[in-house]
């Protein structure tokens, strides 16, 4: 990501002074190299960080993965955050658990399922669902957190 920006913000002087940005290209290298040398740019820590804010406004595993790839981190690094994840989950399903937690927050964030008007809740079943699964959550995740009620402890899907 630091090379992109440097690149850019290269590119777009160059653009205004008419010179060749190429000629620039070993600046970008050398910068990026000596803030990893210094600790600066670290894939590893950024990853864990976006992932912890992700997840709190209840990001699925898969659209989590999508969203840090896009952000130039490499599927190692990811896989790493991922299981560091889990394992801080402190629970053998890990995962899951992890997962079900950010279910219900996106159906609180978006008021979806148990966070919608009880009388609206059935009408608009079938649309929730398609929200959940547009947000990357199983269909048997998305039903059974839609089928919850509000304020229920997420904790007790798992045991359904």
């Amino acid at each position: 990501m630091l090379r992109r920006v440097l690149a850019r913000r290269i590119d777009r002087r160059c653009r205004s002074r008419d010179e060749d940005a190429s000629a620039h290209a070993g600046l970008i290298e050398e910068t990026v190299a000596r803030a990893q040398k210094a600790g600066l740019v670290d894939d590893a820590r950024f990853a864990a960080a976006r992932l912890r804010g992700l997840r709190r406004r209840g990001t699925s595993t898969r659209q989590a993965q999508a969203r840090l790839a896009a952000k130039g981190i490499d599927r190692e690094t990811i896989a790493a955050t991922l299981a560091e994840e889990d394992e801080a989950a402190g629970t053998q399903e890990g995962e899951a658990d992890t997962e079900e937690r950010a279910a219900f927050a996106y159906a609180r964030r978006r008021r979806l399922g148990p966070y919608r008007r009880p009388e609206t809740r059935e009408a608009n079943r079938e649309r929730d669902l398609a929200a959940m699964a547009r947000a990357g959550f199983s269909y048997a995740l998305a039903k059974a957190v839609l089928a919850s009620e509000a304020g229920e402890d997420e904790t007790s899907v798992n045991q359904e």
